[in-house]
């Protein structure tokens, strides 16, 4: 017997729940949720399938993360064998919980409780890594770097959206959902900070900054100055009991840049990123357009470290870093383009239109003007990470991006044929 409507639609919640709630507290966390929705989306196939993509601007969304598994398979060093196609499935893999999810929309309460619980899960889990197992660094040992990296860029994001979530629904909600969210935004951005990611804090003020101004935009000037304050409240805090390790880490950069501009110095942390993004550009301009490719870039790094044109310290990495150098010296514009694409079409796509919301006072447009900020901070937020680590050659970086840009999007839509049935 098919399953009802409102059967389908609570597991496209469960799913918008798991996602964010599970990626930082559990191994590989982000695979639950998106197990569930894509084994929901195949076995509900005959309901979705036939049916015309709704709304229209779907089919940009589709054409981003379809043209994106192109350009993943686009050079790809093939004598790896089937290994190759892991990176461009998980693109292809969204397009049907996408088309499912718009079928049967999650509600946004569940999405929001999920990264509400998630940005919580960040902090503590980053706490009890250092606190109870002792590790110098939450999510990984101290010879493995990149998921302290990955998850902890995350947790600030998260952190980052409960601050979204606390300035679009402080008169909404009671005093104990307020002091709910007010925690987990802290500890999701305890999580960043313990998380000892540099990169990430860089990112969460380039997204905030634009957050703040479409706030102003769409509510009022009063209410992104409350941001400001808010934010600073926050900011307090953490600063006060650990001030030492942001200044330690911020006088440690400045270090490695001047050893690095006087010396040459790249066996550290900031001087091998800019060692390789030097090197990446010097590839990319040497083949623009269709760049070396996987192994081709991995052979040519070798013969230019033996060369003299860069240090033995970027042998230690298959990446440049950065995402978008990363693209362009191994695709060249074709991956560059891709990965613009990847970018740009979510956040058009979710950009507040004054005559979507010229009033927040109803709450579907409050909700809706909330689900499209938290939307455009995606991509704002992954190209702010993407500077000083290939966020999109992690397997979380990908199925986070994918899954919350699907999510949020459904979400979207489904709040819209509520007005619009409202109407």
């Amino acid at each position: 017997m098919p399953l009802s409507a409102e059967t389908h639609i609570r597991v496209t919640s469960l799913s918008a729940f798991l996602i964010p709630a599970l990626t930082l507290w559990l191994p590989s966390g982000y695979a639950y949720g998106t197990a569930l929705l894509l084994l929901a989306a195949l076995l509900a196939a005959p309901s979705w399938a036939r049916q015309t993509l709704s709304p229209p601007a779907t089919r940009w969304l589709v054409m981003a993360f379809g043209l994106m598994a192109l350009v993943w398979l686009y050079g790809s060093d093939w004598s790896k064998g089937a290994s190759v196609f892991n990176k461009p499935a998980r693109y292809i893999m969204a397009l049907p919980c996408l088309l499912y999810a718009l079928r049967f929309p999650p509600r946004w309460s569940h999405l929001l409780a999920g990264i509400t619980f998630g940005a919580a899960a960040g902090g503590l889990r980053a706490l009890y890594d250092l606190q109870v197992l002792g590790l110098e660094r939450p999510w990984t040992d101290a010879h493995q770097s990149a998921n302290a990296i990955q998850l902890g860029n995350l947790s600030g994001w998260m952190g980052l959206m409960c601050w979204l979530f606390l300035l679009m629904y402080w008169e909404r909600w009671d005093w104990p959902r307020r002091l709910l969210v007010l925690g987990s935004a802290g500890l999701g951005l305890l999580g960043s900070l313990l998380s000892q990611t540099r990169g990430g804090w860089l990112a969460l003020v380039l997204c905030a900054l634009p957050l703040l101004w479409l706030l102003a935009r769409h509510c009022s000037w009063q209410r992104a100055g409350a941001g400001v304050l808010l934010i600073l409240a926050m900011a307090l805090p953490l600063g006060w009991n650990f001030g030492a390790t942001l200044e330690q880490r911020f006088d440690w950069a400045v270090a490695e840049v001047l050893d690095y501009q006087r010396h040459g110095t790249a066996d550290n942390s900031v001087g091998h990123r800019l060692d390789h993004g030097q090197l990446a550009f010097a590839m990319g301009l040497d083949k623009p357009l269709t760049g070396w490719g996987d192994a081709g870039y991995v052979a040519e790094k070798a013969r230019r470290v033996d060369a003299g044109q860069a240090k033995p310290a970027v042998l230690g990495f298959g990446h440049a870093h950065n995402d978008l150098l990363d693209q362009f010296a191994k695709r060249g514009l074709i991956g560059v383009f891709g990965l613009l694409v990847l970018y740009g079409v979510p956040l058009i796509l979710f950009l507040p239109r004054r005559q979507q919301h010229a009033s927040t006072a109803a709450y579907a447009h409050q909700d809706a003007l909330c689900v499209r900020l938290t939307g455009v901070s995606v991509p704002l937020v992954f190209m702010g990470f993407g500077l000083t680590q290939t966020f999109f050659a992690h397997y979380n970086g990908v199925v986070f991006y994918v899954m919350m840009v699907t999510l949020l999007f459904a979400t979207l839509h489904g709040l819209d044929r509520q007005t619009a049935r409202a109407t």
